[in-house]
């Protein structure tokens, strides 16, 4: 059996996954996040903070009221006698959530578009804790933080697995991974330290509480110990939205360079124009933001959940 998706896709390539991907520069730590796998920072102080966004349906309301604006109905599953049971779904397909990569049966609502958040660390450092949903649905933010407090990465990361597991069994993927960040000039793996020192020389760099004594004086000026600046957010599902529609775009650069990919294009190569005109004809809705070139409008589309069909797509 098989599902007319997007050129013919067999249904065993429809199913879909959520993703966090993290890229840490130095002390800047940059977050995109598809789905329900989280990533949270402990900071120094024990301070947690959220650096993605769920995106189930059952929490997320602005993600709920994007869905059903777009077409897409939210419900739980029916049983016989009209008794509701579960988290709300999306229909068709019954997804829980709101955006996945991948779920191409699910209809154009569910879109793979990220939400980002880039955030700076003090230069004391912090430790992230990204786990898959199997261990968010059995211990909270704090819990899973506090569990491993102490530990080196590794083992930090096998302790919130296995108290996940104590306390909900295996019953979704539970996957865990722990990163800490720390100043250069610490070095923690000294063999004249037992693993036991190691360990209690990592909780005092990273998670100690701060005495009167340690709020911050560095080079003879005063620091906040374990602050967190926030550089950017964006969590909009339209990447319309995100590119805008803002001119000056077009001011800023050649007008036949592709405002993703940065590609300047030939006349007549593919080029999307301001008013979605281009050599091939596109069954969506004129395009109003900056130039974009015929692949990046591709995968544009994509992102939105809008899938061609084989009659309708440029040959």
């Amino acid at each position: 059996m098989s599902l007319n998706i997007s050129g013919c896709v067999d249904s065993g390539e429809v199913s879909g996954t959520t993703a966090t991907l993290v890229v840490v520069d130095g002390f800047t730590v940059t977050v995109a996040s598809v789905g329900d796998s989280r990533c949270i920072l402990d900071t120094q102080g024990g301070e947690l903070q959220l650096l993605t966004v769920d995106h189930r349906l059952e929490e997320n309301v602005e993600e709920r009221e994007r869905v059903t604006a777009s077409g897409g109905e939210v419900g739980r599953l029916n049983l016989f006698g009209g008794q509701e049971v579960g988290p709300l779904r999306c229909w068709p397909g019954g997804l829980c959530l709101s955006r996945s990569i991948g779920d191409m049966d699910v209809g154009e609502y569910i879109v793979p578009v990220p939400h980002v958040k880039q955030v700076k660390l003090s230069s004391v450092g912090g430790r992230l804790i990204m786990a898959s949903d199997g261990i968010w649905d059995a211990l909270s933010n704090e819990a899973a933080a506090k569990s491993c407090r102490g530990l080196p990465a590794e083992l930090a990361a096998k302790l919130v697995v296995k108290q996940a597991l104590k306390k909900c069994g295996l019953k979704d993927d539970t996957t865990c991974v722990v990163v800490d960040i720390i100043p250069s000039d610490h070095h923690l793996t000294s063999p004249q330290l037992s693993p036991k020192r190691n360990q209690n020389k990592l909780k005092s760099l990273l998670f100690r509480r701060r005495s009167h004594s340690s709020v911050g004086k560095v080079g003879g000026k005063s620091a906040s110990i374990g602050s967190v600046e926030e550089l950017f957010e964006e969590g909009s599902a339209m990447l319309e939205e995100r590119l805008g529609r803002n001119l000056s775009l077009k001011a800023a650069s050649p007008p036949s360079r592709c405002a993703i990919c940065q590609v300047d294009q030939e006349p007549f190569e593919g080029l999307m124009e301001e008013n979605g005109g281009s050599h091939c004809s596109s069954p969506y809705a004129p395009w109003g933001g900056p130039y974009l070139c015929l692949e990046c409008r591709k995968k544009k589309d994509a992102m939105e959940g809008k899938r061609p069909s084989c009659s309708t797509a440029c040959r």
